[in-house]
């Protein structure tokens, strides 16, 4: 489960206590765009990119807010870093890489984040009647290792070089064309990392049953390689017919920005995270650990944006 500090505890009550609409400070620039990377059709990033924007509409006319289809987190970070989007939705192992200039990032961004939105789960899925039982079973199989520029890619390349999966036979595919190979049989696995239910996994598993690989093996492997911003956690009971609870990988997502986004816009889109967070839960998502807003401030290491800071001590008292 997501680990929640002494403080996250009193700003969650404190949120609690502030109620919706109580802003006393805000944007009142002149009107302009704000643009928020967000993910691909039938994802959690995109559902709730276009509640943030709506709710940002609403509470300040003058932003107008929108949501851009991407390929999610990598790219989303490589448009920031372009200036292409003013927000932008990421992992957080994604957001760390870029701050420092790791792989598959060539150079380093400054980046500052509003806050900690939910915990996606890694998810290996294979078909129920596969003979697949543990990740090191997927040795020399067709495997979908997610869509170009997506954490879920980056996540499954890191979980691929730690098992030691060197002879796999991998594609990179949107999750919908993933699950119509799987369906299909002309992959024996894919890697997603989301909420579960992901509707687009539960629909398979109407269909032909589906399986989720337990991660316990590799988990303490990751995180000797890439630090604490892995987690682990337990896929939840009942997401999806065949899953019974069992061991995974867990990483946070961020909404971040440059620094010089400036601070009232910060400011406005933080208390819409912080007072409107039961607006904003898409269905896609609904599985994932979403918004607690007890843990808005746990930002993985990315440090929190002056304006994003402001806000938080505000609540904070």
């Amino acid at each position: 489960m997501t680990r929640v500090s002494r403080r996250g505890l009193l700003l969650g009550a404190l949120v609690g206590a502030v109620g919706v609409g109580c802003t006393d400070t805000g944007y009142r620039g002149a009107a302009r765009d704000l643009r928020i990377a967000a993910g691909e059709p039938g994802g959690p990033y995109l559902a709730f990119a276009e509640r943030l924007a709506g709710q940002i509409r609403e509470a300040q006319p003058l932003l107008r807010a929108e949501a851009l289809t991407t390929q999610a987190s990598v790219a989303n970070l490589a448009l920031l870093a372009a200036r292409g989007t003013d927000l932008a939705l990421t992992h957080a192992d994604a957001a760390e890489a870029a701050a420092t200039g790791r792989a598959p990032f060539s150079f380093a961004t400054q980046l500052r984040a509003l806050g900690r939105i939910y915990e996606n789960y890694l998810q290996v899925v294979v078909r129920a009647d596969s003979p697949v039982q543990r990740v090191a079973d997927l040795k020399g199989r067709n495997v979908s290792m997610g869509a170009p520029g997506s954490g879920a890619a980056l996540l499954a390349t890191r979980l691929a070089a730690v098992a030691e999966l060197t002879d796999l036979r991998t594609r990179q595919l949107r999750l919908a064309d993933a699950v119509t190979a799987l369906e299909r049989r002309e992959i024996d696995a894919l890697v997603w990392s989301g909420g579960v239910p992901t509707p687009a996994i539960a629909e398979l598993d109407e269909r032909v049953g589906v399986r989720l690989l337990p991660l316990d093996d590799v988990y303490p492997k990751l995180r000797e390689a890439h630090g604490p911003v892995y987690e682990q956690v337990s896929v939840p009971a009942g997401g999806y017919k065949w899953v019974r609870s069992l061991p995974t990988v867990g990483v946070a997502n961020l909404v971040v920005c440059l620094p010089d986004l400036p601070d009232d816009i910060a400011a406005e889109v933080t208390t819409v995270l912080a007072e409107r967070a039961d607006r904003l839960v898409p269905r896609e998502a609904l599985g994932a650990q979403f918004l607690d807003v007890r843990a808005l401030i746990a930002t993985a290491g990315i440090p929190l944006h002056s304006g994003a800071a402001a806000v938080y001590r505000r609540l904070h008292g």
